[in-house]
């Protein structure tokens, strides 16, 4: 049985530096990603390299970021099902973006996550808990979405009492 979920976003070029895009370095590449319902908007941009602004969000980084979400968040569900109780997780993750000629791609992810267990889990749990990764990183929308491929760095910490 499969089920569609649909999402809308909207965004807005701000960029424009009173001449619009009569130039390559004439306009600007901010902009803004909106969604209903959301009380903050994304500041984007492109990378520096492609003239962007480097405080803002660029469309890479939002990849990854997304990929790194939504396998944390499947970690999350798969940890929680198997009695596993995690008290923090960071990751670390980057990506790699191949440009030829006038276009480019992605053409690989790796995520670091470190997970902490709750003080009371063995080195076994800690075991079982790497393994996991496996299959969250099956039930992940987004990996499951991109076309590169998706590496895993994982490290397993127990809390200390």
């Amino acid at each position: 049985m499969s089920a569609h979920h649909s999402y809308a976003i909207r965004i807005e070029w701000t960029g424009d530096r009173g001449e619009g895009t009569a130039s390559y370095r004439a306009y600007g590449r901010d902009h803004r990603i909106l969604a209903d319902g959301k009380s903050h908007a994304i500041d984007g941009s492109s990378d520096r390299t492609f003239h962007g602004d480097a405080e803002r969000w660029n469309p890479e980084e939002l990849v990854i970021s997304a990929l790194a979400q939504c396998h944390m968040l499947s970690y999350l569900h798969i940890a929680s099902t198997n009695g596993l109780v995690v008290v923090d997780y960071t990751d670390d993750a980057t990506g790699t973006l191949e440009t030829v000629g006038d276009g480019g791609r992605l053409t690989e992810a790796t995520l670091r996550p470190i997970v902490t267990l709750a003080a009371h889990h063995t080195a076994e749990d800690a075991d079982r808990a790497g393994e996991l990764h496996e299959r969250a990183s099956e039930l992940c929308f987004i990996a499951n979405s991109v076309s590169f491929p998706v590496h895993h760095e994982v490290r397993i910490v127990i809390a200390r009492v």
